[in-house]
């Protein structure tokens, strides 16, 4: 038997490395290559703004996943989105 706090323990020292591209598929279909422009942290989370093509992406992300990243503005990023709620808004006719 192991105990839940020594088995917790070990399980923060392991760390799975990836490799760049190691990801086989995943069900998130959404990728925006782009450029970190601004990292607002604060104590528990932080807001990641990327500019990616002419579109400007907004992650709210925890601090820790912020820091583990390095993330800084100038950081190229893919912003990965899987949203179970899609809006359509009607547009007037030109």
């Amino acid at each position: 038997m192991v105990s839940g706090t020594d088995l917790a323990a070990l399980a923060s020292t392991l760390k799975v490395a990836s490799e760049p591209g190691s990801v086989i598929t995943q069900s998130a279909r959404n990728h925006f290559t782009g450029i970190v422009t601004s990292v607002t942290r604060d104590k528990v989370m932080a807001q990641v703004e990327i500019q990616a093509g002419p579109h400007r992406v907004v992650s709210l992300i925890s601090r820790e996943a912020a820091d583990e990243l390095a993330l800084e503005p100038g950081t190229l990023v893919a912003a990965v989105v899987k949203a179970t709620n899609v809006t359509v808004e009607l547009l007037a006719d030109e």
